[in-house]
């Protein structure tokens, strides 16, 4: 996936799991998902740059 694909999924993701936490709790199913989504775009991110 390249650099920009990867960014515009990385913050795709990031509205999707705020716009999840205004509907459920932090702690939901579907909010720690989002997030663990989140974390793992982020980090395939990083580890490009290394």
């Amino acid at each position: 996936m390249s650099n920009y694909v990867l960014l515009e999924e990385i913050e795709k993701c990031r509205e999707e799991m705020i716009s999840l936490s205004d509907s459920h709790a932090l702690t939901s199913e579907v909010v720690i998902s989002s997030s663990t989504k989140l974390d793992q775009l982020i980090n395939e991110y990083l580890n490009k740059h290394d």
